[in-house]
């Protein structure tokens, strides 16, 4: 069902896991080696109103939950932040880029909004794109996907592995010995 050579990346991770950690050290090592890795990681939590993302490559913070209400429940994410800092990425996009680092697979991306349109764009520009996923939300994000993603361990080890790929086709121009699923229905 997924093809190792698909520039489409999900970063499946447990309650256990921290994908922030993961996909954060490895934009940092990319750029820092020449790349030009572009996105947003997590940082904070809902529980405590901290909730924020990390822009990359320039690290700046940006909130995006909303002022804390004594009387809600759940995580208050404030829509207007996101796309906000969803401006922010694609500019970065637009710029150039090598790889585009999506910080959650949500719901608002399961029904095509949120940062979607982030994962869009990349995907038509070349772009390889790679997304936290929740092992809870995976199924969803099959369905966004069509299926056609490389499900990634949440490891900088499988990360790098995907990445050792996709970048050595992207920078050689090389083709594959066969056609990918994916590239066939590009």
């Amino acid at each position: 069902m997924f093809d190792a050579q698909c520039d489409f990346a999900a970063l499946v991770y447990d309650d256990n896991d921290d994908p922030d950690a993961v996909l954060r050290g490895f934009a940092d090592d990319l750029n820092a080696r020449g790349f030009r890795a572009v996105g947003m990681v997590q940082a904070g939590e809902c529980d405590d109103s901290s909730l924020s993302a990390v822009l990359i490559p320039t690290g700046e913070k940006l909130r995006l939950a909303q002022a804390a209400d004594s009387a809600a429940t759940g995580c208050k994410l404030d829509l207007a932040r996101l796309q906000d800092a969803g401006a922010r990425v694609a500019g970065a996009l637009q710029a150039g880029a090598d790889l585009l680092i999506v910080n959650r697979f949500g719901k608002r991306e399961r029904n095509g909004e949120g940062l979607a349109f982030l994962i869009e764009r990349a995907l038509d520009a070349d772009i390889p794109v790679v997304i936290a996923v929740s092992r809870h939300n995976f199924e969803a994000w099959i369905r966004f996907a069509g299926g056609m993603s490389v499900k990634l361990a949440c490891s900088r080890r499988a990360l790098e592995a995907w990445w050792s790929i996709v970048s050595l086709r992207g920078a050689a121009q090389i083709a594959p010995d066969h056609v990918t699923v994916c590239e066939a229905l590009k």
